[in-house]
C-alpha cells in the first residue's frame, strides 16, 4: 500500500492531495428488558481523496483501493472547477512530513472472542439489572467493539498506519412506581480490549439502585445556588459549552463569536486551567496523529484564567496565522477532517471534596451528565441527579435538576477546584455537522461554582 500511494500522488497535478483508507471491524451486542434486540459482527472497508488545487479543495470516496487512481483525478478535477468560483481561498500550515505505523496494544483481543461470549456477558449485565427490584421495568444493555487500522498519505510525503481499538458499554435501568417513571445508566469506554468490559457487575447494582431510589427523590426548587459538579458533569461542561466554541472552524464562520474569543482576554480565575490534550493512551478516539497527517500534541486552552489557544486543521491555522493543534478528525472514512476535540479537560486544583461542600449554606451537589445544548455561549445541562447541600454536608437525593446559564458568566463564577481529577470516555460520542458520534474524553475535579441557576419545579 505505501508504494502504491506514494506512486499515485505522485501523479497527481494538484497543488496537494492525500489518500485515507481505513478498514474496520467491528461487534455489538445490546439488550432491552428481556429482548436481545441485536448480535452483529461486521467488517467494512473504504477511503476518502482529497485534492487541493487554487485554494479550493475536491474530495472523492472509495470502497476499493484499486480506484485510487480514477479518484485522485476526479478529486483534482472537481477541485479546478470549484477554484473558478470561490473567493476565500484554502492554503495549508506547514508541517514536517512524517513516517510512523501505530499498532494496536489489546490485552485481550476482542477480535477473537466468540460472538456467543459476548452476548452472554451483555445477557448477564441485563439480567442483574432486571432482577435488582420489582420495580425497575425496563432496562437496556449494550456492548461494542471496534478495531480501526488507518492508512494516511500525502503529497508531501507523510504515510502513516495506525490502528484504534474501542470498547464501550451502556448499563441502563428505568424504575416506575405509579406513574413516576425514572432512569439511571452509567456509560463507558476505552481504547482497550475485550477485558474492559468485563468486571462491572457493581456498577450495574449500582444503576439499578439508583433508579429506584430516584423514584422517592423530591425534584429540586428553581433558584439561583452555590452548585459542586461532580467530575463527570464539570468534564461534560468544559466540553460543551467551552470546547466547542474555541474549535477555529466554527469561529471563523461566526465573527461575532471569533471577536468574542480573542486571545490574551480573561474568562476565569487564576486557578482555571483548561486542557485539550493530543494523544492519552488507552482512551477512547486516541491515535498519536490526526486525520491530516499532523502530530496530535497538548495544548491549554485557558491557562491560569486567560484564554491562550484554539484547536486548528492545517487550514483553519493557515488562515489565522497559527499552528495546527492536530485537531483534524472524521468520524469515518465517508468524511473529511474537521476542527474537533480529543481529551478536553479542566486541571485539578487543590480543595479536598469536603472543602468544596464547605461554608456552603444551602447549595447543590450535580452529579452525572444525562443531556443538554448549548446556543453559543449560553447552555443548559441536565444532571443525572443531585444531592442537597445543607450546612456543608450532603443531604437528601434531589431530581429534574437542570443547569442554565452564560459559559463566560459561570467560568467567572468559578470559586473552587477539587484535587480529585478524572477523565473519562463514555459509550456515546461527540457530534458536529453531520459526524456523529466521534470518540472523545472529557473530566475534571470536582468544581464549585456560585450563582448557578438551577432549574426545577
Amino acid at each position: 500500500m505505501r508504494e502504491y500511494l506514494r506512486e499515485e500522488l505522485g501523479k497527481v497535478p494538484a497543488d496537494y492531495a492525500e489518500v485515507r483508507w481505513e478498514e474496520v471491524q467491528r461487534s455489538r451486542v445490546q439488550f432491552q428488558r428481556d429482548q436481545l434486540l441485536a448480535l452483529e459482527a461486521s467488517k467494512e472497508a473504504g477511503g476518502i481523496v482529497r485534492a487541493l488545487v487554487d485554494g479550493a479543495w475536491g474530495i472523492a470516496v472509495f470502497t476499493d483501493p484499486g480506484e485510487i487512481p480514477a479518484r485522485l483525478r476526479e478529486a483534482t478535477e472537481l477541485a479546478r472547477t470549484a477554484a473558478r468560483r470561490i473567493r476565500d481561498r484554502i492554503s495549508l500550515a506547514p508541517v514536517e512530513p512524517i513516517e510512523d505505523r501505530v499498532e494496536a496494544q489489546l490485552q485481550e483481543d476482542f477480535r477473537e472472542v466468540p460472538l456467543e461470549e459476548k452476548r452472554r456477558l451483555t445477557e448477564g449485565y441485563n439480567k442483574l439489572l432486571l432482577d435488582y427490584h420489582h420495580e425497575i421495568v425496563s432496562t437496556s444493555v449494550r456492548y461494542t467493539d471496534t478495531l480501526r487500522r488507518i492508512v494516511y498519505a500525502n503529497t508531501e510525503g507523510t504515510y502513516i498506519e495506525q490502528e484504534l481499538p474501542d470498547v464501550t458499554l451502556l448499563l441502563v435501568a428505568v424504575a416506575r412506581r405509579n406513574g413516576n417513571i425514572q432512569q439511571a445508566f452509567v456509560s463507558l469506554g476505552e481504547a482497550a480490549g475485550y477485558e474492559f468490559a468485563k468486571g462491572h457487575e457493581e456498577e450495574a447494582l449500582k444503576v439499578a439502585k439508583r433508579a429506584v431510589e430516584l423514584l422517592s427523590a423530591e425534584s429540586v426548587k428553581g433558584g439561583r445556588y452555590t452548585v459542586v459538579l461532580d467530575q463527570e458533569l464539570a468534564g461534560v461542561f468544559i466540553h460543551e459549552a467551552f470546547g466547542h466554541i474555541c474549535e477555529a472552524d466554527f469561529l471563523l464562520r461566526n465573527p461575532p463569536m471569533r471577536a468574542v474569543m480573542r486571545l490574551g482576554k480573561r474568562f476565569g480565575v487564576e486557578a482555571l486551567n483548561v486542557v485539550e490534550e493530543g494523544y492519552i493512551p488507552g482512551r477512547r478516539g486516541n491515535l498519536p496523529y490526526d486525520d491530516e497527517g499532523v502530530r496530535r500534541r497538548k495544548i491549554y486552552l485557558i491557562k491560569e484564567g486567560v484564554l491562550v489557544g484554539l484547536m486548528h486543521s492545517r487550514a483553519t491555522a493557515a488562515r489565522m496565522g497559527m499552528e495546527p493543534t492536530g485537531n483534524a478528525r472524521a468520524v469515518s472514512w465517508e468524511h473529511e477532517p474537521i476542527v474537533r476535540m480529543r481529551n478536553t479537560y479542566i486541571e485539578p486544583g487543590e480543595s479536598s471534596f469536603e472543602e468544596l461542600l464547605s461554608g456552603i449554606d444551602y447549595g447543590i451537589y450535580a452529579v452525572g451528565a444525562f443531556g443538554g445544548q448549548t446556543e453559543f455561549e449560553q447552555f443548559t445541562f441536565s444532571a443525572q441527579y443531585a444531592y442537597e447541600i445543607k450546612g456543608g454536608e450532603l443531604g437528601k437525593m434531589l431530581r429534574d435538576v437542570v443547569l442554565t446559564g452564560n459559559v463566560f458568566e459561570t467560568l467567572r463564577n468559578i470559586e473552587m477546584l477539587g484535587n480529585d481529577f478524572q477523565l473519562k470516555g463514555g459509550a456515546g460520542g461527540c457530534g458536529k455537522d453531520g459526524q456523529s458520534p466521534l470518540p472523545v474524553t472529557d473530566g475534571a475535579p470536582h468544581v464549585r461554582i456560585r450563582d448557578v441557576i438551577v432549574g426545577g419545579r
